[in-house]
This record gives structure tokens, C-alpha cells and sequence, in this order.
């Protein structure tokens, strides 16, 4: 495939190595407009809103990247393949299991568990454990500790379901260790993976699963903030 893509009409050059990618386009939006200089659109398809600019003089870029992993499995593959990126950053919210976890906690997946096939496409013989690129993981740790951050490192779940009804499922999957579920790193790494490309996923707890804790949609998009400095404290 050649570009532009038919989900992105970018040229070449016009995204940075890196680019964070939260999963709503006004998140996009929200962090070209607040965080980055020199800052120019360069894509717009079905409005995904893309941006690059400049954070403290280095280029970054910002991509929205829809909900799910076959939303994420596209543009991720697209930036990775076609378009010449190293790096993506998810960052994007994630209900908490854990019991340790509340509204506004920060985690950080060192790997992805999912009850989605999506590796299937890729026909391995076994099981595949999607993990994060220990470059970028060590990153964020080293930008947690300078800003005076905590983040929680482990395992999330990747789920296809967003309103799920078994709430046993998600207790087996907190006892197995399981900090949060959210629904787009486990395409996101393994993609990476096959591309030979870092990726990381960081997300902000929006609600906890078991007591029903959430925030509006507004506050998810332009109010969790702390994941924003950390992961462009990364560049």
C-alpha cells in the first residue's frame, strides 16, 4: 500500500518518529492545542484528527486512533508501516480492577492480556503475550520519577467488550494480577511486535469496575493531564 492511506491522507514526513495516540480525536485535539508549538493538521479522515508540532523544540505527533482493536489495529499498523513511525504512545483510560487503583490513578501496561483474537490474523502456532518495549517502559518510569508522578506498572486486560455483564470474568482476571481493562494496547503491541517498533500503553483510571466509580466524558477528554506530561516528559 502506498500513501495516503485510505484512513489517513498524511504525505510522508508529515508525522514525527513518535506519536501518542489516545483512542478520542478531541483528546487529539485537546493536546496539539495545549501542549505543542508550530502546529499543523495533517489528518482529518473520518475524523480521526492527527497533528504534528513541536514539544519543547523536538517534533511529536498526536493521532487519534477510534475505540477497539481493530480501530487501533489500522492506524497503528498505517503509522508503523507507511508512514515511517518508531514509536507510539496509547494514551487513553482504562477501568480499574485492582484494588489499589481509583479515579485518576496512572497505569502503565508492561503487558496486554485479551480475550480477542486478533493475533490470530497472524497465524501462530501457540499463544502470543503482547508486552510493551522495555525502551519506552523504562522511559516512562525515568519521566515518573523526575515529574514526581506514581504510576502503577503490570499487566492490563485488552477486552473486545466494553459493556461486559460478567462481572466473575473480570474478578478471575484481577486475581490473576490484572491493574485495569481498557480495549486497544494488545493490537497496539503486538502490531509493534511484527513491525519491530516500540509501543507503550498509558492510561488514566476513569472508573473502577467493581464499585461503580466513574467521571463524565468531558473530564475524560480534557482533565487527565498527568499522562499527557508523562508520556511528552518521554521524548
Amino acid at each position: 500500500m502506498s500513501i495516503p492511506t485510505p484512513h489517513i491522507t498524511a504525505k510522508a514526513g508529515d508525522y514525527a518518529k513518535t506519536v501518542l495516540m489516545p483512542g478520542d480525536p478531541l483528546r487529539a485535539k485537546f493536546i496539539a492545542d495545549n501542549y505543542l508549538c508550530d502546529v499543523r493538521q495533517v489528518n482529518a479522515v473520518r475524523g480521526m484528527l492527527g497533528f504534528t508540532g513541536l514539544y519543547n523544540g523536538k517534533p511529536v505527533s498526536v493521532q487519534g486512533s477510534g475505540m477497539g482493536m481493530p480501530s487501533m489495529g489500522i492506524y497503528s499498523y498505517e503509522l508503523f508501516n507507511f508512514y515511517g513511525v518508531e514509536n507510539i504512545i496509547r494514551i487513553g483510560t482504562a477501568g480499574g480492577l485492582h484494588e489499589s487503583l481509583s479515579v485518576g490513578c496512572i497505569t502503565v501496561a508492561l503487558g496486554a492480556c485479551t480475550d480477542s483474537n486478533y493475533v490470530g490474523a497472524y497465524g501462530l502456532p501457540g499463544n502470543y503475550a503482547p508486552v510493551a518495549s522495555y525502551k519506552l517502559l523504562r522511559k516512562s518510569q525515568e519521566a515518573a520519577d523526575k515529574l514526581g508522578f506514581t504510576i502503577y506498572v503490570g499487566n492490563l486486560l485488552s477486552s473486545d467488550v466494553y459493556y461486559g455483564e460478567n462481572l466473575t470474568a473480570m474478578e478471575r482476571w484481577r486475581d490473576m494480577g490484572i491493574l485495569a481493562v481498557e480495549m486497544e494496547a494488545a493490537a497496539l503491541y503486538i502490531n509493534a511486535a511484527r513491525a519491530e517498533k516500540n509501543a507503550l500503553c498509558i492510561c488514566t483510571i476513569s472508573n473502577t469496575i467493581f464499585d461503580g466509580k466513574e467521571v463524565s466524558a468531558e473530564t475524560r477528554q480534557n482533565s487527565f493531564t498527568q499522562m499527557m506530561d508523562l508520556s511528552l516528559n518521554m521524548i
